[in-house]
């Protein structure tokens, strides 16, 4: 396959609506089931050089993120938020819009595009959902289902504070070219962990999100 990065900076890619069907053939039609033996769930678990026990999937908090792809003309981008700095957990991080899937919302999509109206305010009118990612687990005891949507340009976003201090984009062939995977570590409760980095400009792209947009990379690259 001709270097994915490469073909994401052609525009004939995306313009002509392959990128949409490169997503469609890649990416899960369902959201992963629970004990998924064919993939299972991902998470920084599988990049340790020592091995460490894997998360709990059955007594992991379910949550939900929407990796929106934003159809820009010349260059698709990757909408990220920086968490509000005031959080308890996670905070000034980037991240995708999400969080956990509430008894209402009966699936990870409807919990994605919720999370994601409430957070930075985009109409879930304005997604087009073309497929899920693996299950991640995090070290913090959550199973993420990852929600990959197509956006389409303009955006008219109203940022949430108590949840978000910035909304932003990032260059799609930057995110999927392997070359800037880097893989970082620092003590993690009492053990050293290493996980991927994605550093853009002054953003920090790391962790979960990192892992999952490995994940998407790993998906579409074959």
């Amino acid at each position: 396959m001709q270097h994915l990065a490469k073909r994401l900076a052609d525009a004939a890619l995306w313009n002509g609506g392959e990128l949409e069907a490169l997503l469609h053939r890649a990416l899960r039609p369902e959201p992963p089931a629970h004990g998924d033996l064919i993939a299972r769930p991902r998470g920084d678990h599988d990049l340790q050089s020592d091995p460490v026990d894997i998360p709990n999937e059955a007594s992991a908090v379910e949550a939900a993120v929407l990796i929106p792809i934003v159809l820009h003309p010349g260059e698709p981008t990757v909408l990220l938020t920086q968490r509000a700095a005031s959080l308890r957990s996670h905070s000034a991080q980037i991240a995708f819009p999400g969080g956990r899937i509430d008894a209402t919302d009966g699936s990870p999509l409807v919990a994605a595009l919720r999370e994601a109206e409430e957070e930075v305010g985009l109409s879930p009118g304005k997604v087009r959902a073309v497929g899920y990612l693996d299950a991640y687990l995090t070290g913090t005891g959550y199973r993420v289902t990852p929600v990959v949507g197509l956006v389409e340009p303009p955006l008219a976003l109203t940022i949430n504070p108590h949840e978000v201090d910035e909304a932003f984009e990032t260059p799609l062939a930057f995110l999927l070219d392997p070359a800037n995977h880097q893989r970082h570590g620092r003590e993690f409760r009492g053990r050293y962990r290493t996980y991927y980095a994605m550093p853009h400009g002054d953003r920090y792209i790391w962790g979960a999100t990192a892992g999952m947009i490995r994940n998407l990379y790993e998906r579409l690259a074959g």
